[in-house]
């Protein structure tokens, strides 16, 4: 029986060899590590070619490593008028060029409040996502399109705003940056089993049970104040109660994909695929 989830870095893994290198590299690399997803980073801009993006399909096919896009990080829902455009070229650029790589999920950060009540950004940040979707769905791109929670809370992008965006169109889903959640406060609370638990049953409550075996998850450690998140930080190093999360998880009996954006990006991801294990009871086939 294969794990629940697969498990992967946000970026290239820092060990990725200078040949082939690249996203191809990268996907070779994770592989011969006992690693089986990979997010690009393709976090400044999308700067590929058809072509590039037909080998990293294939190679991502071969190896069998599951791919998604992180997005740049310049897109922003709650844009000004005449910013906006260029946001959502990022996101559709990302979406369309991460479809030809054979991606299927594509993360993005949602934007800043810029002060205003989240309730009145959302009424312009779903027309906006509705609108990059429909798009979508025209040209064929077939991707889930997800915006990742937020670790900051003057940022678009808490837990409400992630599952309020999902449930008004098709193909949108939430990332759940877990670090995230748990920094978000600023006040070390969204670090226990009740607490992790209560979020789950809401996300199958809201989404559906089928959405709970289909997570996107980003994790680490992280560093955080009182206005929530400052830096991400190695596992051992932060005070995030993985066994409490992943415990919380199995008996949710959640599935997907857990992406690793510590530090030490390849080994503390290899660190969470065996404590899912030791956690779960799983074993690879």
């Amino acid at each position: 029986m294969a794990l629940s989830f697969k498990f992967g870095t946000v970026g290239s893994p820092t060990g990725t060899p200078k040949k082939p290198g690249g996203s191809v590299g990268a996907i070779e690399f994770s592989k011969s590590i006992g690693l089986d997803a990979l997010e690009l980073g393709w976090v400044q801009s999308v700067r590929v070619t058809e072509a590039t993006c037909a080998l990293i399909k294939s190679a991502s096919e071969a190896h069998e490593v599951a791919l998604s896009v992180h997005a740049p990080y310049f897109i922003n829902l709650n844009a000004e008028a005449e910013e906006w455009p260029k946001s959502r070229k990022r996101l559709m650029d990302a979406a369309h060029y991460g479809y030809l790589a054979g991606a299927t999920d594509i993360i993005f950060h949602p934007g800043s409040y810029f002060t205003q009540e989240p309730a009145e950004v959302l009424k312009k940040a779903i027309p906006r996502l509705e609108g990059c979707v429909k798009e979508l769905q025209k040209n064929g791109d077939k991707v889930t399109i997800r915006p990742e929670t937020m670790g900051k809370s003057a940022m678009l992008g808490s837990f409400e705003d992630a599952i309020a965006m999902s449930k008004a169109m098709d193909m949108v889903q939430p990332c759940l940056d877990f670090a995230h959640l748990h920094a978000r406060p600023g006040d070390g609370t969204m670090n226990t089993y009740d607490e992790w638990s209560r979020l789950l049953e809401m996300y199958g409550k809201q989404l559906g049970a089928k959405a709970l075996k289909n997570l996107h998850i980003h994790l680490s450690g992280i560093e955080y104040g009182p206005k929530g998140e400052k830096n991400h930080l190695t596992l051992e190093d932060a005070d995030l109660d993985l066994k409490a999360l992943f415990k919380a998880l199995k008996d949710f009996e959640c599935g997907g994909r857990i992406l690793g954006e510590s530090p030490i990006m390849e080994k503390d991801a290899l660190n969470m695929k065996k404590a899912w294990m030791k956690v779960s009871g799983e074993k690879e086939k």
